[in-house]
């Protein structure tokens, strides 16, 4: 939950680096969160006798309020790969893109976020 409340807090950032594993924690939130939303909505709307109309509406609110958050991850996670956020345009090399690892060290970009992720090891005791 860390990752996709990360990614949240950090919306309009189309600068820098993502890792894979926090597009893709990110992604794995955001489709739960739409399957329940999708799923407690349609139970009121048949409950209701509302048909999909209720459904309809908290699907629309609620992928206008992760809109921007998605594209600025996907651009930040297309930069970790060394390449120009405009990359996100092509769906299929864009998939492929999404799932590469990072480019190893700095580049044009920012620092590799998986060395400031690092673990920290102790010098051995003398």
């Amino acid at each position: 939950m860390n990752w996709y409340i990360k990614v949240l807090s950090n919306y309009a950032n189309f600068s820098g680096r993502a890792r894979r594993k926090e597009y893709w924690m990110f992604f794995l939130f955001n489709f739960v969160i739409a399957l329940v939303i999708g799923f407690i909505t349609g139970f009121i709307g048949g409950v209701l006798q509302q048909g999909t109309s209720i459904s309809n509406v908290a699907a629309v609110i609620y992928n206008l309020a992760v809109l921007l958050p998605s594209l600025a991850v996907a651009v930040r996670r297309m930069h970790d790969s060394g390449r120009s956020g405009w990359w996100i345009l092509l769906p299929i090399v864009n998939l492929v893109i999404l799932c590469l690892d990072s480019e190893p060290g700095d580049n044009k970009y920012g620092q590799n976020p998986k060395i400031d992720e690092a673990p920290k090891t102790m010098g051995a005791a003398g």
